[in-house]
């Protein structure tokens, strides 16, 4: 049986490099931290780093490149490292995101969507069974941002990932500006897509901020948490309940204690959520 998710049930940032010397030399009060797996592969400064950061705080590995949708055969390579990186970090949780990034044996450096349809569907769940199989541990599988959607799904977002769930045990890291941004975009109905992804599956919140360019939303992470992706997590709250959420910041990283301030307002939400619960 594979690892399962352990991180806490609280607030945590995703932790960059610009804040590296700051957190080791403060241990600031956060609840966890995330990194992206990819900058640890060749190991050197930057793992002995994290495994410094990994004394003091629970840690999650969040892929970017493994491309769990696409149609070439997985890269062997990257999983190796990915399954080294875990062995060597322990994380409490590991996650990728639902796209494809490889064609003709190019890797493409972007989060690339396509049609939920039960073909895709059945190459998606083989490819996070051998992830999972490697990895000895569940994978947390993201819902992703989009700036098209194709006429030939034959289900939604949600219904794909809460049929995953159920073929690979994989959980899903429920990002709630991504499915704010598909609202926008695209006309996605957000309570829909909440209440069609299995509640008990929802392992991680993921929360940012988005750009606005000739009226489209997009996913950049480098603003606060809007206040309509507030409302939405709070409504992801009511349907699913409180779990690990984090705040993602990428781009324009701002000060440390910014970031923990929207880990703050996070926290405030899941407390409200616990006391609403007694």
């Amino acid at each position: 049986m594979p690892a399962v998710n352990t991180l806490p049930c609280i607030a945590g940032i995703g932790l960059r490099a610009p804040h590296y010397r700051e957190v080791l030399q403060e241990l600031p009060r956060l609840g966890w931290v995330e990194v992206h797996s990819e900058n640890f592969f060749g190991g050197g400064a930057p793992l002995r780093t994290l495994l410094r950061v990994r004394e003091h705080y629970p840690v999650s590995l969040h892929g970017v490149g493994m491309g769990l949708a696409s149609g070439a055969p997985l890269d062997q390579a990257h999983l190796s490292a990915w399954r080294h990186l875990c062995d060597v970090v322990q994380p409490a949780a590991v996650s990728e995101h639902l796209c494809w990034n490889t064609v003709s044996g190019m890797v493409i450096n972007d989060l690339l969507p396509f049609p939920y349809t039960r073909e895709a569907l059945s190459n998606v769940a083989s490819r996070v069974e051998q992830v999972q199989e490697k990895l000895g541990r569940q994978l947390l599988v993201e819902n992703l941002s989009s700036y098209l959607s194709f006429a030939h799904s034959e289900m939604s977002e949600g219904e794909f990932l809460a049929e995953l769930t159920r073929r690979t045990g994989c959980g899903i890291l429920f990002d709630v500006e991504n499915l704010h941004v598909n609202a926008r975009n695209l006309g996605v109905d957000a309570e829909a897509f909440i209440k069609a992804i299995p509640a008990e599956a929802v392992k991680e919140y993921h929360l940012a901020g988005y750009s606005i360019r000739d009226g489209c939303l997009v996913d950049t992470h480098d603003h606060p948490v809007y206040p309509e992706v507030w409302e939405l997590f709070e409504l992801a709250l009511q349907h699913i309940g409180p779990r690990p959420t984090l705040i993602e910041w990428d781009s324009d990283i701002p000060a440390l204690p910014v970031l923990i301030g929207e880990a703050a307002k996070a926290q405030q939400r899941l407390e409200n959520c616990h006391a609403c619960a007694e």
